[in-house]
C-alpha cells in the first residue's frame, strides 16, 4: 500500500473579521498550509480576485490565492464556484504530484448559492513508466463545498455520483474532499452508496475553528481506504479561518 497525506480546508477566502476589524489572513494560511505536510490539499473559499479588498489590503498577494498558498514544488488548480459584485472564489487543489487533467462541474441547487465540483486527476509515483489519466497510477481527487440546505446537499450529492458514473473510471482510486456543510452528520450514508467512504465511526469536528463543534469537513474514498483523521491544535489555527483543516491518511492500492 502506498499512504498519502490529504487535507482540506476551507480559508474563508483570505480573510477573517467584520466590517473594520477585518483583517488579511492569507500570508499566515500560506504558512499553515505548508504545515501541514498533506501531500494534495483540497481547499475550499478560495478567491481569484476581490477588486474592493485588493485596494484595501497593501499586501493583498499579485498572484491568485491557490497559486500564493501552493508550497514550492506544488502544483496549484483553481476553478471558480462564485461570481460576486467585486471578485470570484471556488475550490482548489495543491499537489506534489503532477496533474494529469482537471475539469470543473457547476452543481448549483437553487440561485442563492453557486457551488462546483472540481475534479484533478494525480499522476502517483511510479518506477513502471509513464501515468496518464485512465492509468492505475492515477489518483482521481474531487474538491466539494456542498450547499446549506440538507436537500440540497442530498440533490448535489446524487449530482456527484453522476459526475463520478461519467468521468472516473470504476476502479481508479477516488478521493472526494472537503466542506460538506453536513450539520446533522446525513451525508454518510448517500455517499457510501456512492462507494465512498470515511473512518467508520469518526466524528472530527472543525467549525467554528474557535470551538469546534461540527464535523462539516470530510474526507472520503473509493478504492482507497481513509485510515485516520486528524485536526491541528494550537492558537493561531482558530484565528486563520473559521474552520480547521482536516487532515487524513489514505491508503492506496
Amino acid at each position: 500500500m502506498t499512504t498519502v497525506r490529504v487535507a482540506t480546508y476551507n480559508i474563508h477566502k483570505g480573510v477573517q473579521g467584520m466590517g473594520p476589524l477585518k483583517r488579511l489572513e492569507i500570508h499566515n494560511l500560506a504558512h499553515a498550509v505548508a504545515a501541514l505536510g498533506a501531500d494534495i490539499v483540497c481547499l475550499q473559499e478560495v478567491r481569484a480576485f476581490h477588486r474592493r479588498l485588493q485596494r484595501r489590503f497593501a499586501h493583498w498577494p499579485s498572484a491568485d490565492q491557490a497559486r500564493f498558498l501552493a508550497p514550492e514544488g506544488y502544483e496549484a488548480v483553481y476553478c471558480t464556484n462564485a461570481v460576486t459584485r467585486h471578485g470570484e472564489h471556488g475550490n482548489a487543489v495543491l499537489s506534489r504530484f503532477a496533474v494529469l487533467a482537471h475539469t470543473h462541474q457547476d452543481v448549483s441547487d437553487h440561485g442563492f448559492e453557486q457551488r462546483g465540483l472540481l475534479h484533478v486527476v494525480l499522476a502517483l509515483p511510479s518506477g513502471n513508466g509513464p501515468v496518464d489519466d485512465v492509468s492505475p497510477r492515477a489518483l482521481h481527487v474531487i474538491v466539494v463545498h456542498l450547499g446549506l440546505i440538507h436537500a440540497s446537499r442530498e440533490r448535489q450529492v446524487a449530482a456527484l455520483g453522476r459526475f463520478i458514473g461519467q468521468t472516473v473510471p470504476a476502479d481508479a482510486p477516488l478521493v472526494v474532499a472537503g466542506d460538506f456543510n453536513d450539520w446533522g452528520e446525513r451525508l454518510h450514508e448517500p455517499m457510501a452508496v456512492l462507494g465512498l467512504h470515511t473512518v467508520r465511526g469518526a466524528r472530527v469536528p472543525t467549525y467554528p475553528a474557535r470551538w469546534p463543534l461540527l464535523p462539516l469537513d470530510r474526507v472520503y474514498a473509493r478504492g482507497a481506504e481513509v485510515r485516520a483523521l486528524h485536526v491541528p491544535h494550537g492558537r493561531g489555527w482558530a484565528r486563520w479561518s473559521d474552520h480547521l483543516p482536516l487532515v487524513a491518511e489514505v491508503a492506496l492500492p
